[in-house]
């Protein structure tokens, strides 16, 4: 489907990837909506912004109405929130933002176009979550548990969908080179041989993966082999990454 007069609405676009792949939209000749809490990133006269905080219940609720009253072409869920630690050194505040900006919002955004997209038999949602929702990691527990949750809640939606023509796309890059990727974060992959794509990369994968209308795009191997091995046995992939995630417990008992 191309781009060309759609009207898109996109969470999370003042990140750097976010802004990439707010470029990437415009330059299919989309029209893009960002709602974030702050914008200022490249074709800032093309884009409209829209300033919402998709980590509390008001702010969902605002952002919903926004969504119902817009009534978009394509939705692209790609707001998001990472903490890095063992779980119980994350604050309860921490944690639950984490569970609505990566799960609570999406699901709420989706449910705010639905009708718009069904009553038109037509449209899109695409939902960006993370390899980490398939392949969950040591200290990512609230975050590899929202995403695994927002991959969950994708391929039910399509299962539900599947008599219309509304298409939902499912997108899991790998860890991304972008202000998310904090110091602690880049040793723990040091220590860990965790991969870690250019954002320019990602925005690309993600871009095409909603103008071909794609299902599920796991981007990175051999990232995407192991998701098939940790559906199939979790417990071998517990002992794949049982060394890094001894040596990363270094960055946590100094």
């Amino acid at each position: 489907m191309a781009h060309s007069a759609k009207q898109i609405i996109l969470t999370g676009g003042s990140g750097g990837l976010g802004q990439l792949v707010a470029t990437g939209l415009l330059q299919e000749g989309a029209g893009v909506t960002v709602m974030s809490r702050t914008w200022n990133g490249d074709g800032a006269n093309r884009v409209r912004h829209i300033a919402v905080d998709l980590s509390t219940p008001d702010g969902i609720a605002e952002a919903s109405t926004v969504v119902a009253r817009q009534q978009p072409d394509i939705l692209v869920n790609m707001a998001g929130v990472q903490y890095f630690g063992p779980a119980e050194c994350q604050s309860f505040e921490g944690m639950r933002d984490s569970y609505m900006v990566n799960l609570v919002a999406p699901a709420a955004l989706c449910r705010a176009c639905l009708p718009a997209m069904k009553r038109r038999n037509s449209g899109q949602i695409a939902n960006i979550g993370s390899i980490f929702g398939s392949i969950p990691l040591a200290h990512f527990a609230a975050y590899s548990s929202a995403k695994a949750g927002l991959r969950a809640f994708s391929e039910a939606l399509r299962r539900e969908l599947a008599h219309t023509d509304v298409t939902v796309t499912y997108v899991a890059p790998r860890a991304t080179r972008t202000s998310m990727l904090s110091p602690e974060i880049r040793k723990y992959a040091d220590l860990t041989g965790m991969n870690i794509d250019p954002p320019e990369f990602v925005a690309k994968k993600i871009v095409i993966a909603i103008k071909q209308r794609k299902k599920d795009v796991y981007i990175g191997f051999p990232e995407r082999l192991f998701v098939r091995v940790n559906a199939v046995m979790p417990r071998l992939v517990d002992a794949a990454v049982a060394g890094g995630d001894r040596r990363a417990m270094r960055l946590f008992t100094a």
